[in-house]
């Protein structure tokens, strides 16, 4: 069986497809991937077949997140996954498309009469009335385009069109349980970690060994303002604790050389959250689910997509608390630190990491497998 995989968009929307392509090779299968082009050296070392789809999401350091996901034309992005998606996927058997943001996928599996699969990372993924007129509205007019090229005929929904009345939900049910749609027949796999091996930095290792467990900051590719760090680390000494840094994609940096804070890059979360004393980040559902695992108390800091939706539900869980963005003080971070510091906080935070489901990535593949079948 030969299995395409087409992902856009950040580390956290491809790193779960990383996960659930080495199972499927594992299994004896052939894989290509199409990812952003940021993440095409990786595919690489992993030894997968490749193909570069889309824009890479990084901004230069400097440069708002926000300014390079506008600077190529929606069109464009639409007609070149059209292209890179249909030059692979002949003598495919089946495309897997992550995320809704796949408008060609569903397409080029009509047209080579193969099954496609869409998988969402949250429930919020799914459609609505609103995000089906938003969806038709912003792309409706360029899908219809390219499959007229394709000899396809056009379409009038084109979200529910990409999530398919057979998505797939890569979280875990106890964090997001699936939701009852009655037009849908939803399958939950549970959520693709990809398990990591990697040691912690030394300089890491010597900070955690150095003191009582830290607070962890980090917002990702977020486009958080470079002086939060001040925020941060001001909240964290305020109720006595140390800090680690993430450095993100906002290259965050400490504001003087005191021991009781460390700056990082990308570490291994699955070895780092365990020895924290909680994790204060944007609310991917990555890091929620990672640092759920760890049984970490959290603070979430929201600011759009799903990551609303992922710090109410770990308020609802009762093992963190969230800021919006727009309320994000040193005073209100120190309020919501104090907070996640209750020790029934750290109890419930336990109690859910024992019930977190670990092999997401297994039942996955095994039912792609069996749909091939």
């Amino acid at each position: 069986m030969r299995v395409l995989f087409s992902v856009v968009g950040t580390r956290g929307d491809v790193q779960p497809v990383i996960a659930l392509a080495l199972e499927v090779r594992d299994r004896g299968h052939e894989v290509h991937l199409c990812v952003p082009p940021n993440f095409i050296e990786w595919a690489h070392r992993l030894g997968f077949g490749f193909t570069p789809v889309g824009i890479e999401m990084r901004a230069p350091r400097g440069t708002a997140v926000s300014d390079t996901t506008t600077t190529k034309p929606m069109p464009d992005l639409i007609t070149d996954q059209f292209d890179a998606i249909g030059a692979t996927a002949n003598g495919c058997d089946i495309i897997v498309g992550a995320n809704a943001h796949q408008y060609a996928a569903r397409s080029i599996a009509e047209l080579h009469g193969i099954p496609y699969i869409n998988a969402i990372y949250a429930p919020t993924a799914l459609p609505t009335d609103d995000t089906i007129r938003i969806w038709n509205e912003r792309s409706g007019d360029r899908v219809n385009v390219n499959r007229t090229q394709l000899g396809l005929s056009p379409i009038d929904d084109v979200l529910g069109h990409i999530v398919t009345d057979q998505p797939w939900l890569a979280t875990d049910p106890t964090l997001a349980p699936s939701p009852l749609v009655p037009s849908m027949s939803i399958l939950q796999t549970g959520a693709w970690f990809l398990e990591d091996s990697t040691p912690l930095p030394s300089d890491v290792e010597v900070f955690l060994e150095a003191g009582d467990p830290p607070v962890y900051f980090g917002f990702g590719s977020m486009p958080i303002a470079g002086d939060t760090s001040l925020t941060l680390i001001e909240a964290a000494r305020a109720v006595g604790r140390r800090a680690i840094v993430s450095q993100g994609w906002a290259d965050l940096k400490l504001i003087d050389q005191a021991p009781d804070c460390i700056a990082i890059g990308d570490v291994n979360h699955q070895a780092l959250f365990p020895r924290v004393a909680m994790v204060v980040h944007h609310g991917g559902a990555g890091t929620t689910h990672t640092a759920a695992r760890a049984g970490a108390p959290q603070v979430l800091v929201p600011m759009f997509s799903d990551q609303p939706f992922w710090a109410n539900r770990v308020r609802e869980l009762g093992i963190g608390t969230l800021i919006p963005i727009a309320d994000l003080t040193a005073n209100q971070l120190i309020s919501a630190l104090h907070d996640a510091s209750d020790p029934a906080i750290a109890d419930r935070a336990d109690a859910i990491a024992e019930r977190i489901i670990l092999d997401g990535v297994k039942v996955a593949a095994q039912h792609l497998i069996d749909r091939v079948k």
